[in-house]
């Protein structure tokens, strides 16, 4: 089995991706509020607890990131007008701004990964760790590259 080989390879390049995210967005941003303001832009509206299952973190850590992030002025809070009890997060022009620095930022993380393989083998390997991705869905069947 190659499980161990694969969990060794798996975890260099997650510090290494880590790593890389942490410096290139410091100081503005932090990978996890990246991926807030990805979800939050992904959804028509999205209340704090819509994030929850996302992010797999407390209500208590949601609220204490949403403040941060407000406090940052990445995103507003924004009280339903039919029912004052719910509140909607809103990604502010900066918070918009930062996220899509970020998602560049990312990006050439793992172009310049991906660039040591063939445009097939590129393919190739999304189309596999779509298999085990926990979401399968996200993967696309390879097509050939001539």
């Amino acid at each position: 089995m190659f499980s161990d080989q694969f969990a060794k390879l798996w975890l260099s390049m997650q510090s290494d991706y880590q790593a890389y995210m942490e410096r290139e967005l410091a100081p503005d941003l932090t990978e996890v509020q990246l991926y807030t303001l990805e979800l939050i832009l992904s959804m028509v509206k999205a209340k704090p607890s819509d994030l929850i299952a996302h992010l797999e973190i407390s209500p208590a850590a949601i609220s204490t990131l949403v403040d941060r992030m407000e406090k940052n002025e990445l995103l507003i809070r924004e009280r339903d007008e039919h029912d004052r009890r719910i509140v909607w997060l809103q990604v502010t022009e900066k918070g918009r701004n930062a996220y899509e620095l970020g998602i560049e930022i990312r990006r050439r993380y793992f172009a310049s990964r991906l660039d040591a393989l063939s445009e097939h083998n590129q393919k190739l390997l999304c189309y596999l760790m779509g298999k085990i991705a926990p979401d399968s869905q996200l993967a696309d069947p390879p097509r050939r590259v001539n």
